[in-house]
């Protein structure tokens, strides 16, 4: 046996193994300590991808005798974020007999279904198709990674003859063959003839390595990879990346604000089946593949490694951008041709390799878009989906990077990259995903974002699946309502942008801001408030200034700029005011505040009228004396009010309570949940309304 190469350099995974902590670890803990490291490092595996097993001694439930177990990641995990409850346990005795019921290839599929038959002690974890991968090699400890290191030599049309070149005896290499009892068999048989080897390479597919501890295990896996790190570099240093530079990269703002421009115009001509979310990504590496000689050549070859096109589609979009002329508007004219031609692809794609028993074709529109000198847009049914099939279409430039460097990239032939996006144990598991929620794939931009209206508004769209974009002045208060929120949701689904609504140019940027993040809008509430109270007589012209400059120009500023984008993608949108009751309802010593709470309305009432044709709803929702995490009820305002109607300001919660017919107070949930009716489909067909939140308030009633 012929050892593979030891190797040094800043650029080369660095082992993180921490014996002193591991040692406080049962082995199903070192598994999942050993997994977390792996999946930690994108160079190391793509989200989702690859899994880890260890086979256990446990006591039988049962029978109180020691079996082996094997611990395996299970069905849609992560191994970077993955907890104990994320592998499936399968007594291995069980798995073993299985091999007695094995048809053969053609039927390797049904195997799955005695998987569950295998389950050790109840475990409701769903056991993946790559068990069997794992469960018939002879050893203890196994980990099956996707570098991109590793599947840049697996993906060359000579990978067979590199992975030699490159390990020698101690790494082996099987052809492509999709994941599944058969594939595990193969690798049984490769482990029984090669008992000095500690791995083996999958032709387009990824790596397996096996140890006899966790810590083997692990760190064979870090050399193994490293080494194919080593060699690509050492071959790759000093060449230019993919034939070298046809366009060169703009500057970064202005890479923004195409993306910006271009996102909701793409979104719109995708959304109209499903509402789409976009990501923007602008790395290094999507900069070099999108600018280079060889992009036209290698972009249509598609991807290599399963995981990367079931997230990826077989191939991007490329668009037609010279940034030489930063010609955006002629892109955009293109676009439905474009997209149509894909669609038209995809379409033969499908005919030309579909089974009898297939299932029907599925979106056809592109998931990602790449864009000559700006960088890569991915779109899917949320932020995560469209984020990591941007990560994995990035994992997929570094595998052709990598390929090319050292021979020619190759990717999946169409009917096996078919076999692989229709396999109907992929259909079965697409089936069981939750129906999406409410709110799913819409994106809310809401103004007073930290305020207690705002968060809570914010809160109650993102339950419901929203993405929501907090805009407000008050930097801290949106900082930490963004950091709640994100702590509650994800980072994915939360953004946040100071912004001063009676900025015209502040406003446009918040706007295209939303559009870069995550695509375009579909929600506007409008809730930038402030408060002021005083006599007519001496009421100054500031004050009054500063109540119609917020509550009325800043709100047209912000719904122009709303329009704007919804006709762009035209895909309809929903418009929710807050206003006030002091919009119907005259209130003592606040002339500037109700007249600019009534000119709300009223612009909403003219913006229903112009938005009705494009589909754009307009409302109002009119709270009254919500006091509770309000800012504008803080200071002044709550002593001014409370002087107004001669009492203290502690005693003015109370007093609105018991002004108010329900006699119930008034909290900013309540007003959520109306703004989260009228932005959802439940009210579609509803325009030009005013809703009341004010626990009964006769002088505003509107009819």
């Amino acid at each position: 046996m012929s050892e593979a190469p030891q190797t040094s350099g800043s650029h080369l995974l660095p082992s993180l193994w921490d014996e002193a902590h591991a040692a406080t670890l049962d082995e199903p803990g070192r598994l999942l300590y050993r997994s977390n490291l792996l999946g930690a490092d994108k160079r190391i595996t793509n989200y989702g991808g690859g899994n880890t097993s260890a086979k256990v001694t446990a006591k039988d439930p049962l029978t109180g005798r020691d079996v082996t177990v094997l611990w395996v990641k299970g069905s849609g995990g992560d191994v970077g974020t993955m907890q104990r409850d994320g592998f499936a346990t399968l007594y291995q005795d069980r798995l073993e007999a299985l091999k007695g019921l094995y048809r053969g290839a053609e039927h390797e599929d049904e195997m799955v279904g005695y998987l569950p038959h295998c389950t050790f002690a109840l475990n409701p974890r769903a056991a993946s198709i790559d068990t069997p991968l794992h469960a018939y090699l002879p050893y203890t400890h196994v980990d099956h990674m996707h570098p991109d290191a590793v599947i840049a030599i697996a993906a060359t049309a000579t990978s067979r003859e590199l992975t030699r070149e490159i390990y020698g005896d101690e790494i082996g290499w099987l052809p492509w063959r999709r994941p599944g009892f058969e594939l595990g068999l193969a690798l049984s048989d490769f482990a029984r003839e090669h008992p000095d080897a500690k791995g083996v390479v999958l032709e387009s597919h990824g790596l397996f390595t096996w140890g006899d501890t966790a810590r083997d295990c692990y760190e064979t896996t870090i050399r193994i990879i490293n080494v194919a790190i080593a060699f690509l570099a050492e071959r790759t240093a000093g060449a230019p990346a993919f034939g070298g530079r046809r366009v060169a990269a703009l500057a970064a703002n202005e890479r923004r604000a195409i993306a910006a421009r271009l996102m909701p115009e793409i979104r719109g001509r995708i959304g109209r089946e499903e509402r789409k979310i976009g990501h923007f990504d602008d790395c290094p590496a999507a900069l070099d593949f999108v600018g280079s000689n060889d992009l036209s050549r290698l972009a249509p070859l598609g991807t290599s490694c399963p995981d990367h096109f079931l997230r990826t589609k077989i191939r991007p979009l490329v668009l037609d951008f010279d940034p030489a002329t930063g010609d955006v508007e002629t892109v955009i004219a293109g676009l439905d041709a474009a997209i149509a031609a894909y669609r038209a692809d995809y379409g033969r794609y499908y005919e030309s390799c579909r089974h009898g028993d297939s299932p029907a074709m599925r979106d056809p529109n592109p998931v990602v878009y790449l864009v000559p000198g700006v960088g890569m847009i991915t779109f899917a049914r949320d932020k995560a989906t469209a984020r990591i099939a941007g990560e994995f279409y990035v994992n997929a430039i570094n595998v052709m990077r990598g390929a090319e460097a050292v021979g020619s990239y190759r990717g999946l032939p169409e009917q096996e990259a078919f076999d692989i996006e229709y396999w109907l144990l992929e259909e079965a598991k697409l089936q069981r995903m939750p129906k999406p929620k409410a709110l799913a794939g819409r994106i809310a931009f809401i103004t007073g974002g930290g305020g207690g209206i705002g968060r809570a508004t914010a809160e109650r769209l993102a339950s419901d699946g929203a993405c929501v974009v907090l805009a407000d002045i008050d930097a801290e208060a949106l900082e930490r309502a963004k950091a709640d929120l994100s702590k509650r949701f994800s980072t994915d689904m939360v953004r946040a942008v100071a912004l001063d609504v009676t900025d015209e140019a502040a406003v446009a940027h918040g706007m295209a801001e939303t559009a870069v993040e995550f695509g375009g809008a579909d929600i506007l509430v409008s809730n930038a408030g402030i408060s002021s109270s005083a006599p007519i007589e001496t009421t100054e012209l500031s004050m009054w200034n500063r109540n119609i400059g917020i509550l009325a120009t800043g709100y047209f500023l912000v719904s122009r700029e709303a329009f704007r984008l919804f006709r762009r993608q035209d895909l309809g949108g929903a418009v929710v005011f807050i206003a006030s009751k002091n919009g119907l309802a005259a209130s003592p010593n606040a002339a500037a505040y109700c007249t600019a709470k009534a000119a709300e309305i009223h612009l909403a009432r003219c913006l229903a009228l112009e938005g009705a044709e494009a589909g754009i709803r307009v409302n109002v929702v009119n709270p009254d004396a919500v006091l509770q995490g309000s800012k504008i009820w803080t200071g002044e305002w709550r002593e001014q009010r409370a002087a107004a109607y001669n009492m203290a300001p502690e005693e003015l919660e109370e007093h609105y309570r018991k002004r108010s017919m329900l006699k119930r107070s008034v909290l900013p949930a309540d007003v959520a949940e109306a703004v989260a009716f009228l932005a959802g489909e439940a009210s579609a067909k509803s325009t030009g309304n005013i809703l009341n939140v004010d626990a009964g308030n006769a002088q505003s009633f509107t009819r």
